[in-house]
């Protein structure tokens, strides 16, 4: 597995419970600017191989990038950990975000 790679397991693991990053901030934490695309093909091919917690990754946003019955488990794991969402149904990062 290439280095980026391991560097993102890495930091999503390290996500602490009731917060969420980015893809994109993972991506400038794991070394590439540019990568949160990879950071999301890695998080779908991934996460259960490598036990991350894959609900602690958001958009920049705060929204929820996957649709349907998935992101209703997402939102449910999140709200579970104590995670706030807003009247607009994104998590409130003033309270939430994690930057690393």
């Amino acid at each position: 597995m290439e280095e980026f790679s391991l560097r993102v397991i890495e930091i999503i693991r390290s996500i602490p419970e009731g917060k969420v990053s980015s893809y994109g901030r993972i991506a400038v934490l794991a070394g590439a600017p540019r990568g949160a695309r990879q950071v999301a093909r890695l998080l779908h091919s991934s996460s259960r191989k490598h036990n991350m917690p894959w609900h602690r990754v958001v958009n920049s946003s705060g929204g929820i990038s996957l649709e349907g019955d998935a992101g209703q488990i997402q939102r449910g794991l999140l709200e579970a950990e104590g995670v706030e969402f807003t009247t607009s149904g994104k998590v409130k990062l003033s309270a939430h975000l994690w930057e690393g």
